[in-house]
């Protein structure tokens, strides 16, 4: 019996033995690799608007709440406007994630507004043959600040920039006497050139190199964490913005507007004057949409859109009066609105000479808008012109059916879409095929048709 206990308890022994063994072993053994870091990815290309400016700040979020080592962001923009350029700074400084900016592929630029969004990067690199820079005010005309609005404004708007560039240049630790005079004297330099300057890190030919190249660099992200890269091997997942942000973000053409809007008025005249149509209706409806859209991303002039509505009530009068003259004076009119349509001295935008109104695509939509609607007024007028055969007598001649045997006292046919009384001076059999000769009020006077 003793035997038999001291076997059990040896046993329960070696038992705890193994079991706190395979405990050492598992705390000893080297804890499983981590999942591989991942870069986020975004770019922006165009213009700095509401979409764009609400789709860089949403993949800061994401890249944050996502857990990504750092956020990759390929900049390529003529500019745009200070509104949506702050909300995209601010994003920059306040995220916990490092934000990497690449102007790139050769050729592109970081102009006017992208000067302060890649100066609010972490780490920032440029592609051989680009360049930056060129970051005074302007109007969307490429007109000087203090042409519309005097030396007074020009002023004012000038300081408040350049404070806005020093303040970023300072807090990432670049070169704020450069920033001043991108904003106060234009200036813009090539990639070699803005390395030199502390304007940016790095000159890298692809987005792969600068990953490469900042692999292991150290930076400080907000809350005054430092964060080092690890961005050689990390696999790179592109952040896609939503369908809202990419159609603000395409809208936001000055020439897009204008000829939205023409468009639109194109379709409703078309539908207007033939009713019924469908097509033309629900195309204008679309345009009219996306242009009030489109003017809610552009500081558009509603003076300039009551001209066009003036415009447009003076066309569709020409439908009803065809002189002439009301249609030339409104198709006038939806020029000269598309001519001062966008404030091109709003100094909230700060954009290249060359994002502007297109006289190349204003003038030839608005000929072809003019050609079409004179066609339109033309064809309603002849059409006005044309015998009308209207009421009872217009059913004279017209063929149908016997519905029921016709005869002098009475019967019943169809014509016209529509059930009769007919009569007849000769007995017609039912089905057989008639014509009106006569209508007497309500009652069809009709004859069989010879074959």
């Amino acid at each position: 019996m003793r035997d038999h206990v001291d076997r059990m308890s040896w046993r329960r022994h070696a038992l705890w033995g193994w079991l706190l063994a395979f405990l050492f072993v598992g705390l000893a053994a080297p804890a499983a690799p981590a999942s591989p870091s991942f870069v986020a990815r975004c770019e922006l290309e165009g213009v700095v608007d509401t979409g764009s400016g609400a789709y860089l700040a949403d993949c800061v979020k994401r890249a944050e709440d996502e857990g990504a080592s750092a956020l990759l962001v390929r900049l390529d923009t003529p500019g745009g406007s200070l509104e949506a350029t702050r909300s995209v700074v601010r994003a920059f400084l306040g995220s916990r994630v490092p934000v990497l900016v690449w102007v790139g592929p050769s050729g592109s630029r970081a102009g006017s507004a992208g000067v302060f969004i890649a100066l609010a990067s972490n780490v920032s690199a440029m592609a051989p043959g680009t360049n930056i820079g060129a970051a005074h005010p302007v109007g969307l005309g490429g007109e000087d600040v203090a042409q519309a609005g005097g030396e007074e404004l020009a002023r004012k708007v000038e300081n408040d920039t350049v404070a806005f560039a020093e303040g970023i240049a300072r807090q990432r630790g670049r070169n704020p006497e450069w920033a001043a005079a991108a904003v106060r004297d234009s200036a813009s330099v090539p990639a070699d050139r803005a390395v030199e300057l502390r304007v940016v890190e790095l000159v890298a030919p692809t987005e792969a190199a600068f990953l490469s190249a900042v692999d292991g660099r150290r930076v400080e992200v907000a809350g005054g964490d430092t964060v080092t890269l690890a961005t050689r091997e990390a696999h790179v997942v592109s952040l896609e913005p939503g369908l809202s942000q990419q159609v603000v973000h395409a809208l936001a053409q000055p020439s897009l507007i204008y000829l939205l809007f023409l468009v639109a008025v194109l379709g409703l005249v078309v539908e207007l004057s033939h009713p019924g149509a469908v097509a033309p209706g629900l195309i204008g409806g679309v345009a009219l949409v996306l242009a009030l859209m489109a003017s809610a991303t552009l500081p558009v002039r509603s003076g300039a859109l009551v001209l066009m509505l003036m415009g447009v009530g003076l066309i569709l009068a020409e439908l009803f009066v065809t002189s002439g003259l009301l249609g030339a004076a409104g198709v006038g009119l939806l020029i000269l609105g598309g001519v001062f349509l966008v404030d091109r001295f709003e100094p909230g935008w700060f954009v290249e000479p060359s994002f502007r109104m297109s006289w190349g695509v204003m003038l030839p939509t608005a000929l072809v808008f003019a050609g079409t609607a004179a066609f339109v007024a033309y064809r309603s007028a002849q059409t006005r012109k044309l015998p009308q055969r209207g009421g009872d007598a217009g059913l004279v001649g017209e063929a149908g059916t016997a519905l029921a045997p016709v005869t002098p006292s009475g019967g019943e046919v169809f014509v016209h879409g529509e059930r009769w009384r007919a009569v007849s001076f000769t007995p017609i059999r039912e089905g057989a095929q008639v014509v009106v000769r006569a209508v007497e009020g309500l009652t069809l006077t009709v004859a069989e048709q010879m074959p």
